[in-house]
């Protein structure tokens, strides 16, 4: 027996090789990557190994910042952490409160999203709140009232508010200057270098580009990609290549069963996709790590 358990050993870890590496079809690409459910942030390498993780309870937002830093959400708040762990900045948001989107701005200060009170807050390195700005919704229910935001180049802030089923553009003071209807309830909104906003529908189950009139230029539908199913479409990615990563989370039912994210083509052609289920439960924001430039400033499109 002493002979032949190093034999089965040795067969038990290519089966498990061979698992992992099945899960992960195509050339994928480094990513950050959320999983809400596993609760943590995760850097992938480009075959789809975990190089490097941290704790993230309900993480639903990540960004690589320019210094090497990670910037995330968890439930009660967002950090920045060093890769040795080491917590640089944190704000923490009151008890009872829903946190799900983060961006660090150019002049070094995080806007947080606060649901409790229904505002995108800008915090400063020392805590201080230089800004508040109220999101207007008609959803009562704390949970749905919103998830991503971005602050824009022109000092606007796109929402995505998950229960109106809608996006709203707001000025500097808050003002809705622009919206549409979301054919789902929206996770996300990611304004385009051409005007254009692409959208994540949720429980809608598609993926959608519009344009200022609110018409959809493009669109992928729950099932037009041959063997993966569009579940609740959360965070994005839009590629300068034009290309389109998207987060297909798992959750409401369908944990173990499915693809986590892919990458998409303009003409719908799946370049790459990652189902891997021993490491993950349910994949919610990504971040390519081999596209340039700086997320503070606008140039990484998510």
């Amino acid at each position: 027996m002493a002979q032949i358990r190093p034999l089965m050993l040795q067969a038990a870890t290519t089966m498990l090789f061979a698992v992992v590496a099945a899960a992960v079809h195509g050339q994928a690409r480094p990513m950050l990557v959320g999983d809400y459910t596993g609760g943590r942030v995760v850097i992938l390498s480009a075959k789809g190994e975990v190089e490097w993780e941290t704790p993230a309870p309900g993480v639903t937002d990540v960004w690589m910042l320019p210094n090497g830093n990670v910037l995330h959400t968890y439930y009660g708040g967002v950090k920045e952490i060093t890769r040795d762990k080491k917590v640089v900045w944190e704000y923490k948001t009151g008890e009872g409160d829903e946190v799900y989107t983060c961006q660090r701005l150019p002049n070094g200060d995080t806007m947080v999203g606060e649901l409790k009170d229904c505002q995108l807050i800008e915090v400063s390195k020392d805590g201080t709140i230089r800004k508040v700005v109220k999101v207007p919704t008609t959803t009562s229910e704390q949970h749905m009232r919103f998830r991503n935001a971005r602050k824009l180049a022109n000092g606007h802030y796109l929402v995505a508010c998950t229960g109106e089923n809608a996006v709203k553009e707001l000025d500097a003071d808050g003002k809705v200057v622009w919206s549409v209807v979301a054919p789902g309830n929206a996770f996300g909104a990611v304004r385009l270098r051409n005007g254009n906003t692409l959208v994540s529908c949720g429980d809608g189950h598609q993926l959608v580009e519009m344009d200022r009139a609110g018409k959809i230029v493009w669109s992928i539908r729950e099932n037009e990609l041959p063997g993966i199913p569009l579940r609740f479409i959360a965070g994005v990615q839009r590629l300068p290549n034009g290309n389109t990563i998207v987060c297909n989370w798992l959750g409401h039912g369908h944990i173990g069963d499915g693809t986590h994210l892919f990458e998409v083509t303009r003409d719908k052609k799946v370049v790459w996709s990652n189902a891997d289920h021993r490491t993950f439960q349910t994949i919610s924001t990504v971040q390519a790590l081999d596209v340039r430039g700086d997320a503070t400033r606008g140039r990484i499109v998510r």
